[in-house]
């Protein structure tokens, strides 16, 4: 679990393809601090898993389904990415709740300037993440723990402050980019629930007169 609160920027030193998955291997510092083979580090808002670390760096496999609905396959040497260590059991939760579990990738529109640092990033999201983004909701972007400003035509637009434009991989980010979106998981538990809620022919099973019945 990650809070979407990027601790570090790394650069990418290579990606190679393996099989139909890949080998990615990224320099940094203070992710690598007590980090050995089997931790899990946020790349970009992917959980990875490090199979190997040392040096300032580590390296960890990417299997296809990764690829498909991530930006990592995309990645080349000197690119920059997100990084962020597992939210320890007593730590500070400051972002969202973040699973590193990529729905997919959204197209950035534009990124203009608001001034005194501060960004106004438009995405255009795929059709499916519709349900699950609500305005004023938390979605993360390349693993940035962001908050849902606008939603238009299946565009969501946010406002990034300085200091996550500066300390994130945001400040080399272009229209036409590709960037990884993660919805809330707590939206994706609801919509289950409603979901359960009601029998085949459509009728709500629970309904606010049953809510009243048992005392809320």
């Amino acid at each position: 679990m990650f809070t979407g609160i990027i601790e570090e920027l790394g650069t990418v030193e290579s990606l190679e393809g393996r099989g139909g998955g890949a080998r990615l291997r990224v320099r940094c510092t203070k992710v690598t601090e007590g980090m050995a083979a089997g931790a899990s580090v946020s790349v970009n808002g992917v959980c990875v898993t490090a199979v190997q670390a040392g040096g300032g760096t580590f390296a960890a496999d990417l299997a296809p389904e990764t690829l498909r609905r991530s930006n990592l396959g995309s990645l080349h040497a000197g690119d920059l990415v997100n990084l962020e260590r597992p939210l320890p059991v007593a730590g500070r939760l400051d972002g969202h709740f973040v699973q590193g579990h990529v729905d997919g990738t959204a197209e950035i529109v534009s990124v203009d300037s608001l001034g005194d640092g501060n960004w106004w990033l438009r995405a255009a999201y795929p059709e499916e993440l519709e349900r699950w983004l609500v305005f004023k909701g938390s979605v993360a972007l390349d693993g940035i723990s962001l908050t849902v400003a606008e939603l238009e035509g299946r565009i969501l637009g946010v406002t990034i402050i300085p200091h996550t434009f500066a300390n994130t991989n945001l400040c080399r980010r272009r229209s036409g980019d590709w960037i990884n979106i993660e919805c809330d998981v707590l939206a994706k538990y609801v919509e289950k629930l409603v979901a359960a809620a009601r029998v085949p022919g459509g009728e709500r099973r629970l309904t606010v007169e049953r809510l009243r019945e048992e005392g809320f």
